[in-house]
């Protein structure tokens, strides 16, 4: 048996000199010297042997262990020197090079054209007001004069919330995520008195998606309400901003359009910022671009909201954000305001 301590003693010792790092060396610690090591294992036969020969062996055996365990003390110490200035010397910097140059953050464009809106506005005396994104269809249709049967309202065009009740076939839950930052205009009108100046900016989702949509997107919504307005307030309201917006040589034109919640309704046309209404693929050659949908505030709505018409009376605008940015800057795919590409981001720091 101390013949076999012998052999494993000095098969450890040269496995201990070879180790080249304290992950091998503690591998070499387990095979000879753990509770299932080589020498634990001899040494289990202990008992076999005669009171004397016990004697000698476990004291051989000791000794062994012993010089293998100083053995490994002093390798560990000198791997762990040797590791230790191995990386020190891989993090090694060169403090002589110029330093890293920070990347600062800058606003979103879609957040950088929304309060650049909002602050024309401002100067026109409106201010800010804001609505949940899931709504009743009560504010985001039945108060703004949209029928029941308006394709708006269809599984195509607005995304439902479940709301946990089995519904009549072909009904749906009155809940929706918002098809437009209008509710908040009706919210509004039943808890303020008139007269009213307000925008109500914010993300709005249809069921939609092509180069130029989005099922996720942002509008800004406008509403004045006062005694004796008319459209040419709103004309030159929305004319006013569209110089503020694109640049004091623009031109704007009112063309005669439908929208369930205003009487008379229009689109606002201006005069393209890239051509200077020469025609170009971003008017698609006509000349001017459509910047928003807009008119007098219906009846019917003012009827919803227990405001007295005709004493008083207003109108409202809606615009796209994306669409604004996207004619702003010349950008020709709304996706890109959200795929978050910091090589098109990087385009719009201030």
């Amino acid at each position: 048996m101390i013949e076999k301590i012998n052999q494993l003693s000095k098969l450890a010792h040269e496995a201990i000199e070879k180790a080249s790092s304290t992950d091998a060396l503690y591998e070499v610690k387990v095979k000879y010297l753990g509770k299932q090591g080589l020498l634990s294992t001899v040494l289990k036969d202990l008992g076999k042997l005669s009171p004397d020969e016990r004697k000698t062996v476990g004291l051989h055996a000791n000794n062994a262990k012993a010089e293998l365990e100083e053995q490994i003390d002093t390798k560990t110490k000198s791997l762990k020197t040797l590791e230790q200035n191995q990386k020190l010397q891989s993090e090694k910097i060169d403090v002589s090079l110029p330093g890293l140059a920070p990347k600062p953050g800058s606003i979103h464009p879609i957040n950088k054209v929304m309060n650049e809106m909002c602050s024309i506005f401002s100067r026109l005396g409106f201010s800010v007001r804001t609505g949940p994104h899931i709504e009743n269809a009560f504010y985001n249709f039945d108060a703004l004069n949209i029928p029941a049967d308006h394709p708006s309202r269809d599984l195509q065009d607005t995304f439902y919330v479940d709301d946990g009740i089995d519904h009549e076939p072909g009904k749906f839950s009155p809940w929706v995520l918002r098809t437009h930052t209008s509710p908040v205009q009706t919210r509004t009108m039943l808890t303020e008195k008139p007269p009213l100046r307000i925008i109500s900016p914010g993300g709005v989702y249809r069921s939609d998606s092509d180069t130029s949509h989005s099922p996720h997107f942002h509008q800004i919504e406008g509403l004045l309400i006062d005694k004796n307005v008319s459209l040419s307030d709103l004309k030159g309201v929305l004319g006013f901003f569209a110089k503020e917006f694109f640049g004091s040589d623009i031109k704007v034109r009112l063309r005669p359009s439908y929208f369930p919640f205003v009487e008379p309704g229009a689109e606002l046309d201006a005069s393209c910022p890239l051509c200077k209404g020469k025609g170009c693929s971003m008017c698609k050659h006509t000349g001017w671009i459509e910047l928003a949908g807009c008119g007098m505030v219906h009846p019917e709505v003012f009827k919803a909201v227990g405001i007295e018409y005709p004493t008083w009376n207003g109108f409202a605008f809606g615009m796209g954000i994306e669409r604004m940015a996207v004619v702003k800057y010349g950008v020709s795919h709304i996706g890109l305001f959200s795929e978050n590409d910091l090589r098109f981001l990087e385009n719009f720091k201030i």
